[in-house]
């Protein structure tokens, strides 16, 4: 079994699945409220014990398409270091977005699961 440093030594990272970032966001938001995006970086990196670790150049065009489609609203407030900094806040329809994307999460983990105990 390796560890992270061991994986990050050995120059392997581990990646998200392709369309998860939104699950990840929406969900992280959805237990914590307001969040800024280090903020949402450090609780994904935290509720994952360090694997999943999602970059800025990833999260803040993600976050951009969410405000487009209305998922999250953004405003600005100041953070506990007194900075000035972007907070992001749920909508109703970025919780139905999240329930979306949970379902299509467990069915797409169901399908490599069945794919996987038949191999």
């Amino acid at each position: 079994m390796s560890t992270r440093s061991d994986r990050e030594t050995q120059g392997k990272r581990d990646e998200l699945l392709p369309g998860t970032l939104h699950l990840l966001i929406l969900k992280t938001l959805a237990l914590h409220g307001s969040l800024h995006g280090y903020e949402m970086v450090n609780s994904i990196r935290h509720s994952s014990d360090d694997v999943l670790q999602v970059e800025e150049g990833s999260l803040y065009p993600a976050l951009q398409r969410m405000l487009i489609k209305g998922w999250v609203t953004a405003e600005w407030g100041v953070t506990a270091g007194n900075r000035r900094a972007r907070y992001y806040k749920l909508t109703p329809d970025g919780r139905k977005q999240l329930a979306v994307e949970l379902a299509d999460y467990q069915r797409v983990i169901g399908a490599i699961n069945r794919v996987i105990q038949i191999a």
